[in-house]
């Protein structure tokens, strides 16, 4: 428990901040899962789909919720499966 009152700020801060960062989160989830899905059922919104899960994704990156090279990473890995689903 917070005993001085910048240590009660820093709590309520905190806690916003986790509450944002949880919801961006969820979103980048959701994208990433959409976007799985239409790879792997090789649906005709597979480009929109993946689209949508790089615009969350650098989004996420950009306010500092993920790491920048951690997006990197989970953008090249779904663009290289899409390419691959798109091949065959």
């Amino acid at each position: 428990m917070a005993n001085t009152k910048s240590a009660e700020k820093r709590n309520r801060q905190a806690q916003k901040r986790r509450a944002r960062n949880v919801a961006v989160r969820t979103t980048v989830k959701g994208a990433l899962k959409k976007a799985r899905e239409a790879i792997t059922n090789k649906d005709a919104k597979t480009g929109d789909a993946v689209k949508e899960a790089v615009r969350t994704l650098g989004k996420a990156a950009s306010k500092g919720v993920l790491h920048k090279r951690n997006v990197s990473r989970r953008i090249s890995r779904m663009a290289k499966a899409a390419a691959k689903s798109a091949a065959k």
